[in-house]
């Protein structure tokens, strides 16, 4: 009996590994870095299936060199824009991804950054990490309220909706925009008005981005879009980096066009665009949205699963169709 391979491209928990070792022999990448173009595919030659990561990009080179036994490709992420997935189900392959498992998790950042960038937490710690002498009065490191306020959820699905739970424990108002509206019993649980991105821009005082990278949302926050914000908002980025040009975020920030920024993700990420790291009125984080114990390992697992099951003959439970 062949037994299959399984190439999991980086560290994934231990939960994870034992449901891929019931399936076939587990080939785990040793490199603690994303590997190059090169050795990825150099990697997968000869697996029947293939545990990526967002940094992977999984194309039909990848595939190609894999070989023809390679039968799926799971995703340990939501976004799945670094997979081409037409190549791969033009090649028979089925791709997964982890949908559903990291959506509190994120919904839980996304509104910590919020906090932080409005209340101004971060230059708060900075000031004392650096011994800087202050003192207290009412003057000081003063920030802006959440009650009253309007957020804009660019894309409301599972986590859009999930933040928006959060804003209204907070008071504030919702208005979102996306390719199409939510159902209306949601639009009536969370108070949520469905606006044209347009009005989003210029009615928001936080504007939270909650949709898929796709050709057509590459640097949808560009120059035009940033100018479209009131000048007292802030932008909030935990979806995907390019979503937003980060060379015109710094522009719009230099020239005071918004109140400040909070990304969690990155558009060449690890780098970030330089103007932002030294600026006191934007936040940033080393992409920890789905950063907490249980959830990263209920993403691998998930992963795991979709792989045993594909390779045992079973249909995956969580496919992305092209």
């Amino acid at each position: 009996m062949v037994t299959s391979t399984i190439a999991v491209t980086r560290w994934i928990p231990d939960e994870a590994l034992k449901v891929l070792a019931e399936a076939g022999e587990v080939k785990l990448s040793r490199a603690d870095r994303p590997l190059t173009p090169d050795e990825l595919r150099e990697f997968v030659r000869g697996a029947s299936a293939i545990v990526g990561m967002l940094h992977d990009r999984i194309d039909g080179s990848v595939a190609d060199a894999a070989g023809p036994g390679l039968k799926i490709v799971a995703n340990v992420a939501v976004g799945y824009d670094n997979v081409d997935v037409p190549a791969l189900a033009g090649r028979g392959i089925t791709v997964t991804n982890t949908p559903g498992v990291l959506t509190d998790a994120t919904a839980d950042l996304t509104f910590g950054l919020i906090i932080a960038v409005t209340r101004r937490l971060g230059e708060g710690e900075r000031l004392i990490r650096s011994r800087t002498p202050w003192s207290f009065h009412l003057g000081f490191l003063l920030g802006s309220s959440l009650r009253d306020k309007t957020l804009g959820i660019v894309g409301l699905g599972k986590i859009g909706q999930a933040v928006a739970r959060r804003a209204l424990a907070f008071g504030m108002r919702i208005v979102y925009s996306g390719r199409s509206r939510a159902a209306e019993d949601v639009e009536k649980a969370l108070g949520a008005k469905y606006v044209p991105f347009e009005e989003l821009l210029a009615v928001s005082d936080v504007v939270s981005l909650h949709c898929p990278l796709t050709p057509e949302t590459r640097h949808l926050i560009d120059a035009d879009a940033l100018r479209s914000m009131n000048p007292g908002a802030y932008l909030i980025n935990t979806t995907r980096g390019p979503v937003v040009h980060e060379a015109a975020l710094a522009d719009a920030l230099e020239a005071g066009e918004i109140a400040g920024a909070a990304l969690d993700v990155f558009e060449a990420e690890p780098e970030v665009e330089p103007r932002l790291l030294d600026r006191e009125n934007v936040v940033l984080t080393p992409h920890l949205g789905s950063a907490t114990a249980e959830t990263r390992t209920a993403m691998a697992v998930l992963a795991a699963e979709n792989v045993a099951s594909v390779l045992t003959g079973g249909n995956p439970l969580t496919e992305v169709r092209p």
